[in-house]
């Protein structure tokens, strides 16, 4: 056990708080663990990185830990009434939140996962893009925006659609990538095999 898999075992401390808070309604909480939960993802990699602490734990957990929280919580946010049924004169509610966005999410984050398993034990190298990191980051501004708005920071509405659906296209966009990636080097596997 060293500082970036404790930080990593922290984040998913983080998650189920997150998860609990939304189900309480209590979203500016919500907001709070779930900074905290994001810093960790940035500090545990940089600290494993810069002090040469990078463990097969480390390697297995740091990208569930990730999907965990993303996952868990765009899955959690998706009953909430205030984020499906907006109240807007200009959007139509289809632009909101929508249980086919955390589809896509969920569903990406499953198939990519299953194919860096395969790649992996095959002997290639599927660790993250630069595509993965930004999809990341779009994830996190969007449940963001989605606690600040439900936490009655009506303001950041637009913000919050447009990260929503930032978030759907890279998702798919990146998805699609490491598909691509991942057929190429089982093919060249295959053709020095």
């Amino acid at each position: 056990m060293n500082v970036p898999n404790a930080l990593t075992l922290l984040r998913v401390l983080f998650a189920v708080a997150v998860f609990f808070c939304i189900a309480v309604y209590r979203f500016d909480f919500a907001l709070v663990f779930f900074v905290l939960a994001s810093l960790t993802d940035f500090l545990d990699g940089w600290w494993a990185r810069k002090f040469k602490q990078i463990t097969v734990f480390g390697r297995i957990m740091d990208p569930f830990a990730d999907k965990f929280l993303i996952c868990g919580t765009f899955i959690c946010l998706v009953p909430i009434p205030e984020l499906m049924r907006i109240d807007d004169s200009i959007l139509p509610a289809w632009t909101s939140l929508q249980p086919w966005m955390v589809i896509v999410i969920v569903g990406r984050e499953l198939l990519i996962t299953s194919l860096r398993a395969v790649v992996e034990s095959s002997g290639g190298d599927f660790s993250a893009k630069w595509i993965g990191k930004w999809k990341m980051g779009l994830q996190c501004a969007a449940v963001i925006f989605c606690f600040l708005y439900l936490s009655g920071k009506t303001g950041v509405f637009y913000w919050m659609i447009t990260s929503l659906w930032a978030t759907v296209i890279i998702t798919i966009y990146s998805g699609v990538s490491y598909c691509v990636n991942a057929v190429r080097m089982m093919r060249g596997n295959r053709s020095t095999g």
